[in-house]
């Protein structure tokens, strides 16, 4: 054991530092305190396909792998676009989509976001307008981010979410702000008239070692 102790004291520590952490995980840290400081609760996203050809969809499903784990970052896909705080679309928007993009987006609750995703969906990308496609997801429905990429990677598709959730962060606070202000009871100013006061009435005098008549009681 001793021999042992002089060896380490004598070589010292040969260990290498820890590495930097990887730039992605910065940028998934930095959107899951965006996400609870701005909603508090976690963003489920609605996942929309208007007629894409489905790049955008593998890089989609990449987020949900071991290494960017969007799950544990309080970001879930939902089936309903009631349950839904932000609308991804992907593709150029085809004609026989556009009932269907339309009352997702009227179904999905306010305040909600809105990205595009893609090429196609930013542009039209090689499809444009036709007779078949209306291009761009702007043409149908309002949108708050267009994240472009034939397809974007799933590094991209995280920036995308945090500046849609950071354009959404400036109404949230004004509509907490408001909210608090709501909640304020309201309190009487200086020389505010009160409440008027009423003159107690005197007891009526009772006899002694009897007790005091109640309504209801026998005669």
């Amino acid at each position: 054991m001793l021999h042992v102790l002089r060896q380490i004291a004598k070589c010292g520590i040969k260990t290498e530092p820890s590495p930097a952490p990887a730039e992605e995980m910065v940028l998934v840290a930095r959107l899951q305190k965006e996400i609870l400081r701005v909603l508090g609760r976690a963003l489920t996203i609605r996942h929309i396909d208007a007629g894409s050809c489905n790049g955008c969809e593998l890089e989609i499903h990449a987020l949900a792998n071991p290494y960017y784990n969007i799950e544990g970052l309080g970001i879930r896909f939902v089936a309903s676009p009631r349950h839904a705080d932000l609308l991804l679309v992907t593709g150029p928007v085809s004609k026989h989509m556009v009932i269907a993009l339309k009352r997702t987006y009227d179904a999905t609750p306010d305040p909600k976001l809105v990205v595009a995703v893609g090429d196609c969906g930013c542009s039209g990308g090689i499809f444009g307008e036709s007779y078949a496609s209306l291009g761009r997801v702007s043409n149908v429905i309002p949108v708050d981010v267009a994240i472009p990429g034939c397809p974007p990677a799933p590094v991209a598709l995280l920036q995308g979410i945090l500046a849609a959730v950071s354009v959404a962060a400036p109404a949230a606070e004004s509509d907490a702000q408001l909210a608090a202000e709501a909640r304020t009871e309201p309190t009487l100013e200086a020389g505010a008239a009160g409440l008027p006061e009423t003159a107690a009435e005197p007891a009526p005098d009772v006899p002694a070692g009897k007790p005091p008549t109640r309504i209801g009681d026998p005669p």
